[in-house]
């Protein structure tokens, strides 16, 4: 069986506590992995690690930093088949996905080789007699990151590579379902020449994160994953005096307008919920359908989700592939078991799909709920899986209400041909990413990742300015420096002028 160990100061660790978790394929069930799960004293290893390479890498110059970064982007680049190979073994999405996740955690490798101009200061000459202010920005120390198991690349990716060009060293936590492509990542990174301890990987369950967000040599922490560890998260790291950007959960909407295109709409409905098994914090999972054009939308999206090829992440022909592990995949069920009674309307029943051949795997087919009630726990909760829900509403105004209503605020999007509501739209709902005509509304890498209300704990949205920002701070410096021609004037004990 193939084991995964920690990498700490760039060299592989085998863990040390005793403690190991199973790594199942979700396709067929099987365990095919263990991976080590660290021990508090583990993770003060890898802190230290990282804490002895901050004393020359975060001196050390962009130039140096960059041409790092710029090899290692190449490297990333060369292998980014493998990387999705990993990605799928162990989460299940189906290879096209996982190359797309690895192209999504490039960009933000390219912003970070770009981060010579992300890093510079500001100046003001002569703002008093001879008298010069300068604003620099420095890094942090030691940084951690603790990363979720649907984007076992991508969101190390949003991460790492951002904290290590700003000057700091990391240490990342990935998720113990799915740990082989941290490691991999980690293993490029040595190779394209970022000193050992620069980036650090240790993998564990709660133990290894509760050491890390007490850890007084840990100075800021990066979480993605679901609202109420992300609360814990910030709440805990914070309360040790850490800088804390904690990503959760969310339930997305998509909101139809009468005007809109409806095979468009339905193409994205189809994608934005169903692509990558539902298992991404970015899914469409309720459509809100404005006025009578429900029951049209309901079943278009219908006929599509009916076509969808559901099968392992390796078979070119899978589009859709299994859930990450057979009890996620027993709780999403029962949200469709149990929506009739509260009310939906089962247009499809996903629960008792098979894959011949595979039947041990981890499967789940797409469901479609109809005139769902906003009290329903499928509306409710973020179920994290191939469930769509649809519920209707009779105005524009009623579905921005409702959508505003909900406690999430990470990403929605309007489907209309109408300029004009659209503006509206964008300034009166109240989330952190907004599409127009897009159903899934990721920024691109210059721009940050974040939502509002319970999809977010902390000041700070992920990559982007904001990312540059949660990774450095700011000082500024004032600097007054006599013409040499003068003679030593004397002590003067008032306030300085600047006029």
């Amino acid at each position: 069986m193939k084991t995964v160990n920690h990498w700490i100061g760039g060299k592989t660790v085998e863990g040390a506590s005793g403690n190991w978790g199973p790594v199942t394929d979700p396709a067929t069930g099987a365990v095919t992995t263990q991976v080590a799960l660290a021990s508090a004293e583990e993770v003060d290893s890898a802190v230290a690690a990282a804490k002895a390479a901050y004393a020359t890498w975060g001196t050390s110059s962009l130039a140096q930093r960059t041409g790092i970064l710029f090899r290692y982007r190449a490297l990333l680049d060369a292998r980014r088949d493998d990387i999705a190979a990993l990605i799928t073994a162990e989460h299940g999405k189906v290879h096209s996905d996982a190359l797309g996740e690895v192209a999504r955690g490039l960009e933000i490798v390219e912003l970070a080789c770009g981060i010579t101009t992300q890093l510079k200061g500001e100046l003001s000459t002569q703002v008093s007699s001879r008298v010069d202010v300068s604003s620099i920005r420095q890094p942090l120390g030691v940084v951690a990151g603790i990363t979720p198991f649907n984007f076992p690349a991508m969101v190390p990716m949003w991460m790492f590579p951002l904290a290590v060009a700003c000057g700091n060293t990391f240490v990342l936590k990935p998720s113990e379902k799915d740990p082989s492509a941290a490691n991999l990542l980690a293993e490029l990174a040595a190779e394209a020449g970022l000193p050992d301890g620069v980036l650090n990987v240790v993998h564990g369950d709660k133990v290894a994160v509760d050491a890390l967000l007490a850890h007084p040599d840990v100075a800021a922490v990066s979480f993605v994953g679901s609202t109420p560890i992300a609360r814990h998260i910030h709440t805990t790291a914070s309360a040790n005096g850490k800088r804390v950007q904690a990503l959760g959960g969310a339930k997305n909407h998509m909101l139809v307008l009468p005007d809109a295109d409806l095979d468009a709409a339905a193409d994205a409905a189809v994608s934005a919920a169903y692509g990558s098994a539902g298992e991404r914090c970015m899914a469409i999972s309720a459509v809100v359908a404005v006025g009578a054009i429900g029951d049209e939308l309901v079943a278009k999206i219908r006929e599509r989700a009916e076509k969808i090829k559901i099968g392992p992440g390796n078979d070119p022909a899978s589009e859709m592939g299994p859930l990450i592990t057979k009890a996620h995949r027993d709780k999403v069920a029962g949200y469709v078991t149990g929506a009739a009674a509260q009310g939906a309307e089962v247009v499809l029943d996903g629960t008792g799909h098979t894959v011949e051949g595979f039947e041990e795997g981890h499967w789940i087919g797409l469901s479609l709920l109809d005139k769902v009630s906003t009290d329903s726990d499928a509306y409710r909760d973020e179920i994290f899986g191939p469930v769509l829900v649809v519920l209707r509403t009779e105005t524009y105004e009623e579905g921005v209400g409702l959508i505003n209503a909900s406690p999430f605020g990470n990403g929605t999007a309007i489907f209309t041909r109408d300029g004009g509501a659209a503006r509206r739209f964008q300034l009166e709902i109240e989330a952190g990413m907004v599409g127009v005509n897009v159903p899934i509304p990721v920024p691109v890498g210059y721009h940050s990742f974040g939502g509002w209300k319970d999809s977010l704990f902390g000041d700070h949205h992920i990559y982007g300015n904001d990312g540059v920002h949660f990774y450095t701070r700011g000082k500024v410096v004032t600097t007054r420096w006599p013409d040499p021609s003068e003679a030593p004037a004397g002590v003067d004990l008032g306030f300085p002028r600047n006029h």
